[in-house]
């Protein structure tokens, strides 16, 4: 596995990604018309691409695929981590996450995690601020506002 930072020749890739890893690992914890409404399979690109630019944004890549990608603002906000489903529990999140936190340490990280990535974070060391439901496309998520202070 290889990290390397985003271009914007991935963007495309990271969205068929995002939407198989909700579609799939998250479909233990939601919903299907939750998962329908989380990831409809349309992004739009150039906002993504503008965001992962502005971003710091890593990539994991094996065998020249994406594996995984993780971004983080400039205030230590964790936005998008998702990892394909035939490499979740092999050390690419962890390895996306340190890079992202060493690269932006500062007074603390927060991320908004789903049900299905809240233990990953505990794990790491965050803390759940509160539980929140979040609407989208008129359906109602449950996500976990965290907190890591350093």
């Amino acid at each position: 596995m290889k990290i390397r930072e985003y271009q914007s020749s991935d963007c495309r890739e990271m969205a068929e990604l995002f939407y198989n890893t909700v579609h799939t690992v998250n479909a233990a914890d939601y919903t299907e018309e939750q998962l329908n409404a989380w990831a409809t399979g349309e992004v739009d690109l150039e906002k993504w691409d503008a965001s992962f630019l502005e971003h710091d944004t890593f990539v994991a890549v094996e065998n020249g695929r994406i594996i995984g990608f993780a971004d983080m603002d400039r205030n230590g906000y964790l936005d998008r981590l998702y990892i394909h489903k035939d490499f979740q529990g092999k050390g690419v999140a962890s390895t996306l996450c340190d890079r992202l936190e060493q690269n932006n340490a500062g007074t603390g990280f927060v991320t908004y995690a789903s049900i299905t990535a809240r233990p990953f974070f505990e794990k790491r060391g965050y803390k759940v601020v509160k539980e929140q439901q979040v609407e989208r496309r008129g359906v109602l998520l449950t996500n976990y506002v965290m907190e890591k202070c350093i």
